[in-house]
């Protein structure tokens, strides 16, 4: 989208989903102080829009999201490792396919976490690491454009592509990037009250997320303008040429990034293991039961080799996360934290908040329309254009 519209779109992204997730906190908040303590998505929307088929809704955008989030890690992840592998022994036999392989056993060992609560270290290094990981990004690309084997770099938008559909197709993109859908199962692991604990950490983690986006996003487009990858890891270790940062940066960041998106793909699976296990556990027994954890180890083993198998037979990195932005994180964290709020609260129709509440919720269904329809457009096109289980990801 270039300079401007990039930096504009990455902002008013951030901005509404701040201002969304504050707004869920507050209804959270509301529905607690009124004896119905929600900590499931699909629970809130139904008790607050009164009706049956908005909890099947949820459920289905949220099975989309979980499940496309645990694709792109598994891919990412397996991508991550064929980038150090492919640079350090160029004629290997290895193929991407083999790499997902080896991501699904660790992601299937660590899938045995019971519950979000055990998580909770896993998640503090993911913080870390994704500090770490950004920082060694940002030092790679600017030691990258001021080098003499710097690629040239053009920041003028491709006039060969069609503008409209990579505009709305990249909006989905950043959706799926700042987008959450699991905000109520995060606030439920708070001791309540828990509405000021959440205004906090939600201005912990969009500190971190101003520093890791804008930085990683700013130096990575100055440094490769309109040939940027989304995994900057290819630009900085290209196929042709010597690398672009030395060998120890570039492996400390891809081990980083292979860690945290252990730590991502978990987390996001979580609500589709509980909706899995909704039936298959007994509550009466304990959580490491014999009862219980052959069951837990079977589905949650089968869902990652799903994932897995998607991940290799579609390599589509960015398509896949434009798709799951606009048919999963705009609808649930764009949309409906307008729609609850409104509905809970009543603020009066001539009040600024409920028209800024409208004014979001009638753009951004709009822009997860066209978002849908340019996604998986994207989506058929470059199917078509690679076969099964290739090697090359597609950005």
């Amino acid at each position: 989208m270039g300079w401007s519209l990039g930096v504009l779109s990455l902002s008013v992204s951030a901005a509404v989903t701040f201002y969304a997730y504050y707004l869920m906190s507050k209804v959270l908040d509301f529905c607690e102080k009124e004896g119905r303590r929600h900590i499931r998505f699909r629970e809130l929307a139904a008790d607050v829009l009164g009706s049956g088929w908005m909890f099947y809704f949820v459920i289905c955008i949220q099975t989309a999201i979980n499940t496309g989030v645990g694709i792109g890690c598994i891919l990412l992840a397996g991508e991550c490792l064929e980038i150090m592998y492919s640079n350090l022994f160029p004629d290997g036999p290895l193929k991407l396919y083999q790499f997902i392989a080896m991501v699904t056993v660790v992601m299937i060992l660590l899938s045995q976490l019971p519950t979000f609560h055990s998580l909770r270290h896993l998640n503090l290094a993911s913080l870390i690491l994704s500090l770490g990981y950004t920082s060694l990004v940002v030092v790679a690309c600017i030691r990258a454009g001021y080098s003499k084997n710097a690629p040239p770099r053009h920041y003028s938008l491709d006039p060969s592509k069609s503008r409209t559909f990579d505009v709305f197709t990249s909006i989905s993109i950043l959706a799926s990037l700042f987008g959450n859908g699991i905000l109520p199962e995060i606030q439920a692991t708070l001791a309540p009250p828990a509405t000021g604990k959440m205004v906090k950490g939600l201005l912990m983690c969009y500190s971190v997320i101003f520093f890791t986006f804008y930085s990683a996003a700013i130096s990575g487009y100055w440094a490769f303008g309109n040939k940027a990858s989304s995994n900057i890891l290819k630009r900085l270790m290209p196929d042709e040429g010597p690398s672009l940062a030395p060998t120890w940066l570039l492996g400390l960041a891809i081990t980083f990034v292979l860690l945290q998106l252990f730590a991502i793909g978990q987390v996001y699976s979580q609500v589709a293991y509980e909706i899995m296990e909704k039936k298959s556990a007994d509550v009466n027994q304990g959580i490491f039961s014999k009862r219980n954890l052959v069951p837990r180890l079977f589905l949650r083993s089968a869902y990652m080799i799903s994932c897995a198998f998607i991940a290799a037979m579609l390599p589509f990195f960015g398509d896949i996360n434009a798709v799951v932005g606009a048919i999963g994180f705009i609808p649930l964290d764009y949309i409906l934290p307008m729609l609850l709020y409104n509905m809970t609260y009543k603020p009066s129709k001539t009040s600024f908040t409920y028209c800024l509440n409208i004014s979001i919720l009638v753009v951004f269904t709009g822009i997860g329309i066209m978002g849908a329809f340019s996604s998986l457009r994207q989506l058929v096109l470059d199917a078509h254009k690679f076969k099964l289980f290739s090697s090359d990801v597609v950005d």
